[in-house]
């Protein structure tokens, strides 16, 4: 191999750009959870959160208090279950393009599970991935992490299909992040038999609010709520398959209903101001809405604040909820007596609800009661973006591992 800037070409494929790690040669898994990878991981976390370069990404400052030993403990013990479980061997990851630092979270999971990982990044070149991997290029330059160097190849590479064809023949596992059509085109390259595929697809997240609630907040608490919305939703462009587009507001008193969407629609546009707003997004925002007002007839009103927020008032909700997506900051709004409502336009595409104001365990019951094929997350507002080794209702490192028995 040979080095380029900060990543290592493989000298027999110049179509793949190592950013961490080596070309894998031999796999040999580990137990899940092994001593040596969550060791590899706490360091990694430290180093990140003493890194100068490392902390002017929140993502990468999220990520790294993911991979805190404190952290890596409790999942030990959730996971720990009197069996004994062996990685399955190599995971060839491909990783999403909407979520930068996605692709290093994939392979955390990989190792927590006990394999040996190639994953694909992005090829939009995230400076935080390029961050995260020189901190860990510089790790296994130490000789400390060999064992977890052996066990990595973080790479980038365009659509070659013959290089998709050549990492899945090899794989024990593939991970398939980003959407359908990025599933259907991987899927075109087979795996052995004995391999097994998770694939997470295009999904839709939505809220759930309590207007009385909200009303009986104070200015700091409604302060606090209105920024982990804005963490939820503007951070990624509302891009990715947990930020919520469509806020219900669950109440039998339109007064009520319009009393908190007013002060909550007030306090987002308020952390909005600090989104960087391009012009383009303006305009496909603007777009999206006058499309949207021409077609729907549903819509009943439009409340716009500057060109930051618009939310699009609904007096009936479509068959299926998850065709109401924004971006930008585009929200969709309905007001529902109760949950009944919703259970029969919630299909498999719906991944998390958020929610303020209402019971967790009235939510869970509410999709046990209906055989609901969709809501694979229940999670208070703010922890939208909060990805975890439970995703797209898998028990991901339970999937990425074997029982021995």
């Amino acid at each position: 191999m040979r080095k380029c800037e900060d990543a290592v070409i493989h000298m027999n494929r110049d179509d793949v750009i190592y950013l961490a790690g080596e070309p894998i040669k031999e796999v040999h898994p580990l137990p899940p959870y092994d001593a040596r990878v969550c060791t590899f991981l706490d360091d990694l976390s430290v180093r990140l959160r003493n890194n100068r370069e490392a902390l002017a990404w929140p993502d990468i400052a999220s990520f790294a208090f993911f991979c805190r030993r404190a952290n890596l403990n409790r999942m030990k013990a959730e996971f720990e279950d009197a069996r004994v479980h062996i990685g399955r061997g190599l995971a060839f990851h491909i990783a999403p393009s909407n979520v930068p630092i996605n692709c290093l979270y994939t392979y955390v999971f990989g190792l927590l599970a006990g394999n040996a990982n190639v994953v694909r990044a992005s090829s939009k070149d995230f400076e935080q991935v390029r961050v995260v991997c020189r901190c860990m290029e510089d790790m296994f330059s130490s000789g400390q992490y060999e064992n977890v160097r052996r066990m990595t190849a973080i790479v980038m590479y365009g659509h070659e299909r013959a290089v998709n064809d050549d990492f899945s023949a090899r794989a024990d596992i593939r991970v398939i992040w980003g959407g359908n059509r990025t599933i259907d085109e991987i899927r075109k390259s087979p795996i052995p038999p004995r391999g097994i595929e998770l694939t997470f697809a295009d999904r839709y997240s939505f809220a759930v609010i309590d207007p009385q609630e909200l009303l009986l907040c104070d200015e700091a608490r409604l302060e606090r709520l209105a920024g982990q919305f804005y963490n939820d939703t503007y951070l990624m462009d509302q891009n990715a398959c947990s930020t919520p587009h469509l806020v219900v507001w669950l109440t039998q008193d339109k007064d009520t209903a319009k009393a908190g969407q007013e002060r909550f629609w007030k306090a987002v546009f308020e952390n909005a101001k600090k989104y960087d707003l391009a012009e383009i997004k303006v305009c496909d925002k603007y777009v999206q809405m006058c499309e949207l007002a021409a077609t729907m007839d549903n819509i009943t009103g439009i409340w716009r604040y500057e060109n930051l927020l618009y939310v699009m008032d609904m007096n009936k909700l479509p068959k299926d909820i998850s065709l109401l997506r924004g971006k930008f900051g585009l929200f969709f709004q309905y007001t529902a007596e109760s949950m009944d409502e919703l259970a029969g336009r919630i299909t498999n595409t719906v991944q998390t609800c958020v929610y303020y104001g209402i019971d967790k365990e009235r939510l869970q019951k509410f999709v046990i009661e209906n055989g609901l094929k969709g809501i694979d997350r229940i999670v208070s507002i703010g922890q939208a973006l909060n990805i975890g080794v439970y995703w797209d209702g898998y028990d991901i490192i339970r999937q990425m591992s074997r029982v021995v028995v």
